[in-house]
């Protein structure tokens, strides 16, 4: 506890701004990034270091494939809400740490599969649930439940370290991949995962609430039915909490949750196809390489930067700013030709999604309380997984069907520059304590 946090003489609670950035809170932040690394098995991404072989040694055709990865993600995505209340409720560390455990089992399931859709099938779904959503929505609600005001310069930092450990962790299993084969390489990701687990129990739980608290009143602006009060609960560590209903009865919660799901919708399709979106304008591999590294290094700015503004500056306003940078940057996409095009646009693409991250990490607790995090948090991860699930197909079939990428892009561009503007004008809850 800090020296300087003050006791509650009445329930014998500690409170004070200095205490959240205790040992125990930043402790959190570590482990969570390493949580976060963990689901890599379970990412597009991740994934993606071993389809080209894994295919080869399956003998499965893409389109197979494809339908299996999609219904995978789309079901996956389902055990976000149910395990947000497990966190809530059991909490982080134990829980953690038996998903983790499993992950690791699957993955070495995974390891030494020798054929059968509907085998991969249920692995891949399993990587999905386990890692995709439920350890994803571990590691950013412990970090959103150890830290209250400066909650969004904790998820820039974290932030920070998990672009580092990917970084580390995509180069690692694909230099694995390449040297001992995809089996190999997922056997020793499985490794990877049983050394995690037992870390996760350095996990801590903020204080849990004392006796009840002073009647508390909530100014959702512009949210609770007329003539009723949005549900709220007191969180000692951290103020007043809207419950998950409430929450979602809330606009703040679905302009922050359709923004960064339909920013994850773009970033899927492209993601999976951004060598060939490049390629159409002209540019080759090695650009392609370049193009990811610059984007990741400036994606760390955007990090940092948003951490550092979320303390001046409204949660709304912030994605605003990053929605319209990504809208732009969509934009101008189609019409780049040169160097000096392509690094505006990787300038634009890797600042907005270095402070969608942040925003999306920090947004939950600063703007509903620590109380139901989980829960929240859990819901929110659903949308953006079943957006990133539908992107590839969105771009797959602009491709097959128009001969280019670009439609897509087209459509999807004013969509998210209208999401920009939308908010803008949003405000978050605002909990008083009455």
């Amino acid at each position: 506890m800090s020296r300087s946090a003050a006791i509650d003489p009445a329930t014998g609670i500690a409170h004070g701004r200095r205490a959240e950035s205790s040992w125990a809170g930043w402790i959190n932040v570590v482990v969570a990034a390493v949580v976060m690394m963990a689901t890599l098995p379970g990412r597009t991404q991740g994934l993606g270091l071993i389809t080209e072989p894994m295919l080869r040694d399956l003998g499965l055709g893409r389109v197979s494939y494809a339908t299996v990865n999609l219904w995978a993600t789309l079901l996956g995505a389902a055990i976000c809400l149910p395990i947000g209340r497990v966190f809530d409720r059991a909490g982080l560390a134990a829980t953690t740490a038996v998903l983790t455990a499993l992950l690791a089992v699957v993955v070495w399931t995974m390891s030494g599969l020798t054929g059968g859709v509907v085998a991969l099938f249920a692995l891949v779904l399993a990587t999905r649930a386990l890692g995709q959503s439920a350890l994803s929505v571990s590691s950013i609600t412990a970090v959103g439940k150890s830290f209250d005001r400066t909650v969004g310069v904790a998820m820039g930092v974290y932030a920070v370290l998990l672009t580092m450990l990917f970084a580390a962790a995509f180069t690692a299993v694909g230099a694995s991949v390449q040297i001992n084969g995809w089996r190999t390489a997922w056997a020793q990701v499985a490794l990877g995962l049983i050394l995690i687990a037992p870390l996760t129990f350095l996990l801590r739980e903020p204080r849990r609430p004392g006796p009840p608290s002073p009647p508390i009143a909530s100014r959702a602006e512009g949210v609770a039915p007329e003539g009723q009060q949005a549900q709220v609960e007191a969180e000692p560590a951290g103020g007043a909490s809207l419950t998950l209903g409430a929450a979602l009865r809330t606009p703040a919660f679905w302009v922050f949750a359709g923004a960064t799901s339909l920013f994850g919708l773009v970033a899927s399709g492209l993601g999976l196809f951004n060598e060939a979106v490049l390629a159409e304008r002209g540019f080759d591999y090695s650009t392609y390489v370049r193009f990811l590294t610059v984007t990741t290094v400036i994606g760390l700015v955007g990090q940092l930067g948003c951490g550092w503004m979320s303390m001046r500056v409204p949660m709304p306003r912030l994605l605003g700013i990053a929605m319209f940078f990504y809208g732009a940057a969509l934009l101008m996409l189609p019409h780049v030709t040169g160097p000096t095009g392509l690094w505006t646009f990787a300038t634009l693409f890797g600042l907005s999604g270095g402070m969608v991250t942040v925003i999306f990490f920090a947004v939950w607790r600063r703007g509903f309380g620590p109380a139901h995090l989980g829960r929240i948090q859990g819901a929110a991860q659903m949308l953006t997984v079943l957006a990133s699930a539908v992107g590839p197909l969105i771009f797959a079939e602009s491709a097959t069907r128009l001969g280019s990428y670009f439609p897509a892009i087209w459509m999807l561009a004013p969509s998210v520059l209208a999401v920009s503007i939308v908010a803008l004008r949003v405000k978050l809850p605002v909990l008083e304590r009455g």
